[in-house]
């Protein structure tokens, strides 16, 4: 991996245990990289997001291909930072009947490391603010609701 973790913290049965996560990038994070940190994310989500996610599947993949792209009537395939698909989802807005695996969530590494680098922020909270930003929307929360569970997490507030 390009990057080192040492510890983080986590409650378990009313127990802290602390932990703290040390990345030390000499490459950029390949797509295996952000799939291991968004996992750690997922661990930590805002309770309202949990219910709607069991078993979700992260894949992390470089561009969205050129038939997203033109679903989702994108002007780049650097528009697009994630998508959730849902288990019955042949394509972008068409969705089978019967649910044929899990749903998953695909992280796309090129844009996300562009937003990381013009943003300038830690790369474990620009994956977080994706991740919620696309669960949210996904399962209609407001603008202000997903907000709200960002802001919670910068303010140490999970």
């Amino acid at each position: 991996m390009g990057f080192s973790i040492g510890d983080t913290v986590i409650m378990k049965s009313g127990v802290m245990e602390c932990k703290q996560i040390i990345m030390h990038f000499t490459v950029p994070p390949s797509a295996e990289d952000i799939e291991v940190m968004a996992g750690i994310q997922m661990e930590t989500l805002p309770e309202e997001l949990l219910e709607y996610i069991d078993e979700l599947e992260i894949v992390v993949e470089d561009l969205a291909d050129e038939a997203m792209e033109e679903d989702l009537e994108l002007d780049s395939p650097f528009d697009l930072l994630a998508h959730y698909r849902k288990g019955n989802q042949i394509s972008p807005g068409v969705e089978s009947k019967t649910q044929n695996d899990d749903d998953c969530l695909i992280l796309f590494r090129r844009p996300i490391l562009d937003m990381w680098c013009e943003s300038g922020d830690d790369i474990n909270n620009v994956l977080r603010q994706i991740i919620i930003q696309e669960i949210g929307q996904t399962f209609d929360f407001t603008d202000s609701e997903i907000y709200d569970m960002v802001e919670r997490h910068h303010q140490g507030l999970l």
